[in-house]
């Protein structure tokens, strides 16, 4: 004994997406990526705490991380921190780490489109 085949019922054309509707939605999309991106590229670093340090003269920093990619932190000059650094000079508008000289320790850093220089001097650790 076989089973009867299912009626044939004819598929209903899905009804015709108002085009309004949809250019709205591509429109919509494209702001929301165009706004996360923004969001990403300016905020992120700032709010992980990845952004570089635009330390003055003056003002200490601690340095961490591999050659390739130090990372400067602020740090109170009298906390005794291993890796601890005076900044004597900063040198805007260039990467060219040789500015500071000889006797002092360079950082080149970047935060948005600003570039520079950190010039340091190590500060010895409390005993």
């Amino acid at each position: 004994m076989t089973t009867p085949p299912a009626p044939f019922a004819p598929e209903q054309p899905a009804a015709p997406a108002k085009k309004g509707s949809a250019l709205l939605k591509k429109i919509g999309g494209f702001v929301v990526v165009l706004i996360v991106g923004v969001a990403v590229k300016l905020g992120l670093p700032h709010l992980t705490g990845d952004a570089p340090v635009h330390a003055e003269a003056g003002e200490c920093v601690t340095v961490s991380g591999p050659e390739n990619d130090p990372k400067a932190d602020t740090a109170d000059c009298s906390s005794g921190k291993p890796d601890l650094y005076k900044v004597v000079k900063v040198v805007d508008n260039t990467f060219d780490v040789n500015k500071c000289g000889d006797e002092l320790s360079a950082l080149a850093q970047q935060l948005g489109s600003d570039k520079f220089v950190l010039c340091l001097d190590e500060v010895a650790p409390k005993k």
